[in-house]
């Protein structure tokens, strides 16, 4: 019995290579006639990304003329409005002497209930 036992194995170990060897085939063979598509993104430059970090110049390109400007010392708010939200976009330089920039962004319906900002972007950006 012990006998037999180990001719099995020894078997399995002369024929795992070969095994191992057509499995690769197999997948080679089925790998050529794959195309690739697209990548997919799973990064999208709207709403928020795409207003934080940038200059009163680059967001009022995207969202508009704001419906109020308040400059403080060294920051700004910017209010943008329309029937759907109202989204505050508060700029501050990253350092003395640097041009300010949105590093905040706060978004309300108009009855003054939190709304999303992703959304509220968008719907502004809209016109």
């Amino acid at each position: 019995m012990k006998q037999a036992w180990l001719g099995l194995v020894a078997a399995s170990l002369l024929l795992a290579p070969a095994g191992m060897a057509e499995a690769r085939k197999k997948k080679k063979d089925a790998d050529a006639g794959f195309v690739p598509g697209p990548p997919v993104s799973t990064h999208s430059a709207s709403g928020v990304e795409r207003i934080m970090g940038k200059d009163a110049r680059t967001v009022m390109a995207y969202l508009g003329r704001p419906v109020l400007d308040v400059r403080e010392e060294t920051g700004r708010k910017l209010q943008f409005s329309n029937r759907d939200c109202i989204l505050d976009a508060f700029l501050y330089p990253s350092a003395p002497g640097k041009e300010p920039v949105v590093t905040y962004v706060t978004a309300r319906v108009p009855d003054g209930r939190d709304a999303e900002r992703n959304s509220c972007i968008v719907s502004l950006s809209r016109g």
